[in-house]
């Protein structure tokens, strides 16, 4: 064979070696893909062996002469580089910088996902979960972890962890609407003053305005207290108007009040002349005061017999009332309002009280105003009463009220009927809102529906600011609370293996695990969930107030879990149901559909007209839910005379000869022995005998012989108590005031 034919089959065998090395470096590609698709769970990668650009497979074919170690190895890695999907393109060049070693958490993240934050691999996340209970057999590299998980991961790694910081919005532009600078005196023209009637329940306001205006708004008003705020137009005879607000004089309402004073200019403060100064008229007092409103005095009921009107004047002294009589600028007038006496001279006193407080608005321009009442109508849709204080409003007009709007389609005075306009000091209905403004909120007339769009957006925007940074505060500091209370059970638990661990917990939590629905039920028994409707935002809000005194979460806890304007609904009755809750209604509506899905799902519906009723009944529903009280009632009592004892088999017992002082013994009821005012024993008797006879009773001056249940020695003068015990359904200690 010649050196040429040597040669080509020393070549041959060269490339057959050289196809079997590549075929093993492929397998091994292979073997690597195969194990990173089961462990990493990565769908849908394409095979794709990537030859390296430095040193090509063909290069060695061609030089095999030319191979070397690290040129061998550079290859067998490039067949491992087969993953190229999209998702790890971006993965790779996302590289999570550490600062100081504090890693980035934020909730339901994947353990893929803190591994990347943490710049860890996945292995190194799965042996800091062995820290934990966590069943490692069922956990997958996008299974998602707990909190607290996550960041006892990142302690056991050496590292610190610091929440995600929600993305910071760019700074938007003011849109809000505001009021128009001071008008031009010149263009000012009088205008009728707004007059609020304060004073204590029942003391006669309603009255009052209805001797003014001459209709029957007390005969509809429920239980003779004022429901809601309403705002009236009087026409005196003299042609002078004025415009009343009738807030309530119950002490309920004491933030309805309040809200009206803001409106007003002049205060008429009712006081009966048989009553004199009480708990809400001082109120009334104070908010006049805070307001910075002049009062007028009039005290009601003079027609009574036993009215002092001297003596109201004297009592008011007290608060810094001061009536001109006593050289003070109060106006005082003595009326009697159900007989209508000298109204007029209290509806002239607040005519000259007016005159020089020289009242005038701008009629000109956009309008602004305050809203006084809000309510749903079936017919006319949400619907507000309010005060005009600036501008004329007119049919058309787009206003802005809190986060709603409204363009006016109709316009209603005091009586229903309508008008085109209404001018400053005027009280006026509006129909036309999109959503029910609150009470209070203030008006502001805007160019068009488009302004008034950006408007209602931009307060809706800041509002949920606000919200989010109050709710951020509280997620802290609840954090830092678990966090604590964390920390202190793995102190607690630090000393047990992860399996004793769980089993603690288990052992802690079966209770709660497996009770039944009714267990449930118990547990949560002393807490009393409530829904609130009412027919006015201004009723809602002055219920709430009430609820928001409630100051005995000891006894029963009470959980408002919805609140609203409105008939009762199917919702009402589904949460009411979800809460285990009763539903209260104040002047709203259930129609018979309603009433028969809340009887059948057990569910109480509360309906009252009057205030103070539908709170003494949320009290006897707070006082259904507290556990019965045990009470003695003693039956009877005896004095020990004589002390011996009997022999009972080999026992001696010790026998007490008694005499019945008061009442009687009645050996079924309980026993209690006193010495020095202190109680020694409690219990049976073992036996009572009247002159060596068994008996059951041993009335009062008669002496008998009784043992005890249990072995105790007896003393001469010791007192034998005969009582029963008894189960008391206690009252909540809360006093919302009234």
């Amino acid at each position: 064979m010649s050196i040429r034919e040597y040669e080509l089959e020393g070549e041959e065998m060269n490339r057959g070696l050289i196809r079997k090395f590549e075929n093993l470096i492929q397998l091994r590609g292979a073997c690597w893909q195969l194990r990173t698709l089961s462990y990493r769970k990565v769908y849908r990668a394409q095979w794709k062996p990537v030859q390296s650009s430095a040193h090509p497979v063909w290069s060695v074919l061609l030089y095999p002469q030319c191979w070397q170690k690290d040129k061998l190895i550079s290859i067998a890695l490039s067949q491992r580089r087969h993953l190229a999907t999209k998702e790890e393109t971006k993965k790779k060049k996302k590289k999570v910088p550490l600062t100081k070693g504090e890693v980035e958490i934020r909730q339901k993240m994947t353990i893929e996902e803190l591994a990347r934050a943490m710049g860890k691999d996945i292995d190194h996340v799965y042996e800091a979960l062995l820290y934990t209970d966590i069943d490692l057999g069922s956990l997958e590299p996008d299974s998602i972890l707990r909190e607290d998980h996550i960041k006892l991961i990142v302690k056991k790694s050496g590292m610190k962890y610091k929440s995600a910081k929600l993305k910071e919005e760019k700074e938007r532009e003011n849109t809000d609407a505001v009021k128009r600078p001071p008008a031009d005196p010149a263009v000012l023209t009088p205008r009728p003053p707004v007059v609020t009637i304060l004073g204590h329940v029942d003391h006669g306001k309603t009255t009052l305005l209805d001797s003014l205006r001459k209709t029957q708004v007390a005969s509809m008003e429920a239980g003779g207290i004022t429901q809601h705020i309403g705002a009236f137009l009087v026409h005196l005879p003299s042609g002078e108007k004025i415009t009343f607000l009738d807030t309530p004089g119950h002490a309920a309402f004491s933030a309805m009040r309040a809200r009206g004073t803001h409106v007003t200019d002049i205060v008429i403060l009712v006081v009966a002349a048989e009553d004199g100064v009480m708990q809400q008229t001082i109120e009334s007092i104070q908010h006049a005061k805070n307001a910075g409103v002049p009062l007028i005095l009039a005290i009601n009921k003079c027609d009574k017999p036993e009215a002092d009107p001297e003596r109201v004047k004297k009592e008011l002294l007290a608060h810094d009332v001061v009536c001109e009589e006593f050289g003070g600028d109060v106006q005082a007038v003595n009326i009697s309002a159900l007989k209508g006496e000298n109204l007029m001279v209290l509806a002239e006193a607040t005519v000259a009280l007016a005159e020089m407080l020289e009242l005038k608005a701008d009629s000109t321009g956009l309008v602004e105003g305050t809203v006084i009442e809000s309510r749903k109508d079936k017919g006319k849709g949400p619907v507000t009463t309010a005060i005009i204080q600036r501008g004329t409003l007119r049919k058309g007009c787009v206003l802005v009220a809190g986060k709603t709007w409204a363009k006016v389609r109709f316009m209603f005075d005091e009586n229903g009927k309508a008008i085109d306009a209404a001018s400053p000091g005027i009280p006026v209905e509006i129909m036309g809102w999109k959503e029910v403004p609150s009470a209070g909120d203030e008006i502001l007339e805007v160019e068009s529906e488009q302004r008034a769009h950006e408007v209602v957006a931009w307060r809706t925007y800041v509002e949920q600011q606000e919200k989010m940074k109050r709710d951020v505060e509280v997620i802290e500091a609840k954090q830092k609370e678990h966090r604590m209370e964390y920390e202190k059970k793995q102190k607690k638990l630090a000393h047990l293996t992860w399996r004793q661990r769980k089993a603690v917990l288990y052992k802690a939590n079966k209770h709660l695990m497996f009770s039944k629905p009714k267990e449930r039920t118990e547990i949560d028994k002393n807490v009393l969930s409530v829904i609130v409707k009412g027919d006015v935002d201004g009723s809602v809000e002055a219920i709430l107030n009430i609820l928001d005194s409630y100051d005995a979460d000891s006894e029963c806890k009470l959980d408002i879990i919805h609140f609203g304007m409105g008939d009762i609904s199917e919702t009402d009755i589904t949460l009411a149901e979800a809460f285990n809750g009763v539903v209260f209604g104040f002047s709203v509506k259930a129609n018979e559909s309603i009433k028969q899905l809340a009887a059948k799902k057990g569910i109480k519906i509360k309906l009252h007209n009057i205030i103070y009723k539908l709170i003494e009944d949320l009290k006897d529903e707070l006082n259904s839910r507290l556990p019965p009280s045990v009470v003695e009632n003693t039956i009877g009592e005896a004095s020990v005379l004589n002390i011996f004892s009997v022999t009972v088999g080999k026992n001696k017992v010790p026998v007490a000869g008694c005499r019945v002082q008061k009442g009687l013994l009645d050996k079924k009821m309980k026993f209690k022995l006193i010495r020095n005012r202190d109680v020694i024993w409690k219990g049976s008797l073992s036996s009572l005998k009247h002159h060596k006879d068994d008996v059951q009773v041993i009335k009062m001056g008669m002496d008998c012989g009784l043992s005890l249940d249990k072995y105790i020695e007896f003393n001469i003068g010791d007192e034998i108590i005969c009582y029963e015990e008894k189960e008391v359904q206690q009252t909540t200690s809360w006093d919302p005031g009234f």
